[in-house]
């Protein structure tokens, strides 16, 4: 029972909610359009929770490799690295959660078009891009960037894709602009904390080539652009509906105020916040277009 309470650490189940944002979204999107398919949806859900499971034991395998995690570090407990899990086990659950996302991708082109395929075979080289090959985007100030990229563009674009059959729209593009940059404040919250020991270890995250003030600042622009990307869809949509971007914003501050004033592992909470309130936020929007 121990043991599987390591690999539920090791799955970061506080930050799933941000692959769920994006499809949630895009099925908001697809109900407005009136090509929602529930097949679809559910596809989607599993593909990119299994993907964000497979880059978060990529994560912690690759980091562990390359001796960038230390015990008892301020972050959330690391399986590997306080020998919990061995490297083996960790590596070979990495690539067979990556097999069932991969698995899943291909019932989702075999229902769809097949040059999703090829999409599918970037988002898996991106799981493991991101901690490791010749230039890990983690370790070069670039984690930001790739998830906005992964988990806001391709996630809300391909996802409404599959559903319509429609490839670029004004509207979907926007949408998924603005999940990215909310799931990029998750980041930003985690480089933000553990700054500090990135630098003793040579690992150039933003906050470490930034600073923390200008990530603090950073995490409330990007709360700021995510609302305003959508603001012509909630204008469009109920009264009601204006209360969700407010209580985002709102949420937001309050999540900085507790960032700039807290330190080390005081920090993960905000972690599971800044992913929760990005799922609230795109369940809000869903039950806006009811």
């Amino acid at each position: 029972m121990k043991k599987i309470t390591f690999w539920i650490e090791a799955m970061r189940l506080r930050t799933l909610p941000v692959s769920l944002a994006g499809i949630i979204a895009a099925c908001a999107l697809a109900l407005t359009s009136r090509c929602f398919s529930l097949t679809a949806a559910i596809l989607c859900l599993l593909f990119a929770t299994l993907a964000q499971i497979a880059s978060n034991f990529a994560n912690e395998y690759y980091d562990f490799k390359a001796g960038l995690d230390a015990p008892g570090r301020d972050g959330p407990r690391r399986g590997v690295t306080e020998g919990d899990i061995s490297p083996r086990a960790m590596k070979a659950a990495t690539y067979g959660v990556l097999a069932a996302a991969c698995a899943v991708g291909l019932a989702i082109a075999a229902t769809s078009d097949w040059w999703l395929v090829g999409a599918g075979i970037i988002i898996a080289l991106g799981v493991i891009a991101y901690s490791a090959g010749p230039f890990p985007l983690s370790r070069h100030g670039l984690g930001e960037i790739a998830v906005i990229f992964f988990f806001g563009i391709i996630p809300v674009n391909l996802t409404y894709y599959v559903m319509s059959g429609v490839l670029w729209m004004p509207d979907v593009f926007m949408t998924s602009l603005s999940i990215g940059l909310m799931g990029a404040n998750v980041l930003i919250v985690n480089n933000y904390r553990d700054a500090d020991a990135d630098r003793s270890v040579g690992k150039k995250t933003l906050a470490v080539v930034l600073g923390r003030p200008a990530m603090s600042a950073l995490y409330v622009i990007n709360a700021l652009a995510a609302v305003v990307l959508m603001e012509p869809l909630w204008i469009a949509g109920p009264r009601w509906g204006l209360f969700i971007p407010l209580a985002y914003v709102a949420a937001a501050f309050l999540i900085r105020h507790r960032l700039v004033t807290l330190r080390g592992a005081a920090l993960n909470p905000l972690l599971g916040a800044t992913a929760m309130t990005m799922a609230l936020y795109s369940l809000g929007f869903l039950a806006s277009v009811f």
